[in-house]
């Protein structure tokens, strides 16, 4: 399944999945908190991830609940920039993350476990 997810659906994924179920209204409060959201942008983008079949609305309180995991999600987008900008080659993905200098002798050794447990 492909998933079409914009920044701002991700935010708001990313308050659902922590509360695994919330209420709209709490959600408002806490994208208010968190990222200075009205409580209209907070639904608008509520009423779209519903649209999309990424989350579920019911009474009372409309209780927010997702339909997607956050794997689901990781996968999708890794997916679609390896194709995007790597032309689907994850060589050419990992070949640009290992020329990245900031990157810790760790963190190239833990990409190295990574490929050797496959």
């Amino acid at each position: 399944m492909e998933i079409k997810i914009f920044d701002s659906e991700i935010k708001i994924m990313e308050l659902i999945w922590e509360h695994k179920e919330i209420s709209a209204k709490d959600l408002s409060l806490i994208a208010n908190e968190k990222l200075g959201w009205n409580k209209n942008t907070t639904y608008t983008v509520l009423k779209k991830l519903e649209t999309k079949g990424y989350i579920k609305r019911s009474d009372p309180n409309y209780i927010c609940t997702p339909l997607i995991s956050r794997n689901e999600v990781q996968s999708s987008e890794t997916k679609s920039l390896v194709k995007r900008l790597f032309g689907g080659s994850k060589k050419a993905l990992f070949s640009a993350l290992l020329e990245d200098e900031t990157l810790t002798q760790k963190d190239i050794d833990e990409l190295r476990e990574l490929i050797e447990k496959r």
